[in-house]
Parts: C-alpha cells; sequence; structure tokens
C-alpha cells in the first residue's frame, strides 16, 4: 500500500502535464467565449496565430498596452487559436480544428494574424479582410492582420466601432496606436 500511494500521485501528476499539453479545440473555444460573451454583453474576438508571427506579437503588444486593454476587455471576449505552426515540434500545440475554422470563415489564403469578430450568438460580424479594388478596379478582400496602414487602420477602427463600446475619441485613440507602432 505505501508503494502504491506515491504510484498513482505520480500517475495524476503526469496524467494532469499531458491534459495541459494537449490544447482545446478550436470550436470548444469558441463556444465557450460566446457563453461568456452572452452573459457579459460582449462580442467575441478570435484571433488566429502562430510562436513565430512577428505580427501576431505587434497586434497582441497594441491590444494589451495599458490604455488599450481595458478598452478590449470592455467590448470582446478576446481568445487567441493557434495554427500555421512551421516547427514540427510546436505542431502539437494547435488548436484542433483551428485551420477549417479559419478556412471556414475566409481566411485560408489570408496568412496570420487573421480575426473573426462574432456577437454572442454566434454570428459573424467581420473578419479581417478588408474590401479593397485590384488593379483591374475588381473586388477584392485582403488580410489587415494587425492593422499598420492607414487604409488597414481605417478598417480596422470601422469594425470597432461597428463591434465594440467603445467612443469615438476611444477608437481613435486606439487606431493611432497601431499607426504609432512600427
Amino acid at each position: 500500500m505505501k508503494k502504491l500511494i506515491p504510484f498513482l500521485f505520480s500517475l495524476m501528476i503526469f496524467a494532469g502535464l499531458q491534459a495541459q499539453e494537449t490544447p482545446q479545440p478550436a470550436q470548444t473555444i469558441l463556444d465557450e467565449a460566446l457563453t461568456l460573451a452572452a452573459s457579459q454583453n460582449k462580442n467575441v474576438c478570435i484571433i488566429f496565430h502562430a510562436s513565430w508571427c512577428g505580427w501576431c506579437k505587434r497586434m497582441d503588444s497594441i491590444m494589451n498596452t495599458p490604455v488599450n486593454k481595458p478598452l478590449f476587455e470592455n467590448s470582446w471576449i478576446t481568445k487567441h487559436l493557434v495554427v500555421m505552426e512551421s516547427k514540427p515540434e510546436l505542431k502539437k500545440t494547435e488548436n484542433p480544428g483551428g485551420m477549417d475554422m479559419m478556412t471556414k470563415y475566409g481566411g485560408a489564403k489570408s496568412g496570420i494574424p487573421y480575426f473573426l469578430i462574432f456577437n454572442p450568438k454566434g454570428q459573424l460580424l467581420f473578419d479581417s479582410n478588408m474590401p479593397a479594388k485590384d488593379r483591374n478596379g475588381m473586388d477584392i478582400r485582403t488580410n489587415t492582420g494587425c492593422p499598420a496602414s492607414k487604409e488597414e487602420v481605417e478598417y480596422f477602427t470601422y469594425v470597432l466601432k461597428h463591434s465594440t463600446k467603445m467612443t469615438d475619441e476611444e477608437i481613435a485613440k486606439v487606431g493611432e496606436s497601431f499607426l504609432m507602432k512600427r
């Protein structure tokens, strides 16, 4: 019995570590975020990213500044889904179904970061594909990812105006923070 207790304790720790290493499925993360959003009267922002993505890190950095973080937290339940890891040893950190979800919502050819904004009922309000025109004047959509250019920031502030509780002044400050951090 004395030997069995340490063995069982070790087994429980090992099982707990294994459970922590397995990322949640993308749909589970979205469903949990939608439930939380409904209870808090917020929208959901899903950001697809990877460990190697400099633009993803830049987006998170700007969204999490002391000035911006409370503005986003007041309006969105923000969750990250890991996709497109390049190193084989990091593939296990990807959220199962993440790439399928990104593809389903128009991001298959967009690159990362790629964001989706849902209302609490699960209806897609916006994605990071900004409407644009190609050289021939044809309608296209281009991923703003982490907005940096004037046009990308204008699209992002449009998204903020229609999916957050931010005032026009707060939206303008968020937009400026994306333009300033180059």
